[in-house]
């Protein structure tokens, strides 16, 4: 029975974990680790860690599960720095959204007899904004967490029971389950989720030079506006970091999305026009 915890990064995500851990009936001992001293303080006083660490490394030492909400080369760092330090009865998991370097990394230093088992996880859950203050216990319920261990299988017989528990505990805390090689998964999120946030930073960066400084903006923009852009004040600093770990089908996406923009421009006019928003609906009907 997992009793020991580590959240190593008290962002949204993070925060949210321990929330909804809490919420799930998890009764042992969560403990917090964040770069930012105040950002693990606010997940403190909002219950979802029991203590904060001043040294990651040290508070995955003392625990038998270590949940890595980090931005993905953070992500890398830790998992370099933690193989070394961890043991066969301990589990490290992450909530990165690109897998392939992860899953690579994590069959070079991890799943053996004598290392600590890692499990790849990705939440498909998330705000626009992040911090510990928007951090939610129902953040996961309903939603998709994917996992990618099919290159990380773990040989350790505590490894495995880690593992499961794990998924477990996923499950308690309202997620769906469901397993990706992470080739795929990278594939299908640069489609369902890079190339939407990447649209609405094109697209909200574009209003802003063309027409942020227009005094009628806030009466003329309404909820299209609003839900176009929403995405568009997500974070560089994760996004950096995932355009890096999934550059080519991120290009990829975007390249396709450049040319049917420019089928829809060259038949305004057109009965082409009528099959795009056809087809378009059919996708929202499905």
């Amino acid at each position: 029975m997992i009793e020991r915890i580590s959240i190593l990064g008290t962002g949204l995500l993070g925060t949210s974990v321990g929330l909804a851990l809490r919420a799930a009936g998890f009764k042992g001992t969560i403990t917090g680790w964040n770069r930012s001293v105040e950002q693990g303080q606010i997940a403190l006083a909002m219950g979802a860690i029991d203590a904060l660490a001043s040294d990651a490394i040290e508070a995955a030492r003392e625990s038998e599960v270590i949940v890595l909400a980090v931005p993905i080369f953070a992500t890398l760092d830790f998992m370099e720095r933690l193989a070394p330090v961890l043991g066969p009865d301990q589990l490290v998991t992450d909530v990165g959204s690109t897998k392939r370097v992860i899953a690579e990394t994590a069959a070079r230093l991890y799943n053996t007899p004598e290392r600590a088992a890692f499990l790849p996880g990705h939440p498909m859950a998330g705000k626009e904004r992040g911090g510990a203050a928007l951090g939610d216990a129902n953040l996961f319920r309903g939603a998709v967490w994917l996992f990618t261990d099919d290159q990380t299988r773990p040989r350790s017989l505590r490894g495995s029971q880690l593992v499961k528990e794990w998924r477990e505990w996923v499950i308690a805390m309202g997620a769906k389950t469901l397993d990706l090689g992470p080739d795929r998964h990278d594939e299908l999120v640069a489609w369902v989720s890079h190339l939407p946030q990447f649209t609405a930073t094109a697209l909200s960066a574009l209003l802003e030079e063309e027409v942020g400084d227009a005094p009628e903006l806030k009466d003329v923009g309404g909820r299209a506006l609003r839900e176009m852009t929403r995405l568009g004040s997500s974070p560089f600093s994760m996004w950096r970091d995932i355009a890096h770990t999934n550059t080519e089908a991120v290009a990829s996406a975007l390249l396709a999305l450049e040319q049917r923009l420019a089928l829809l421009r060259e038949n305004l006019r057109t009965p082409e026009l009528r099959n795009q928003f056809e087809q378009a609906n059919k996708f929202r009907r499905e």
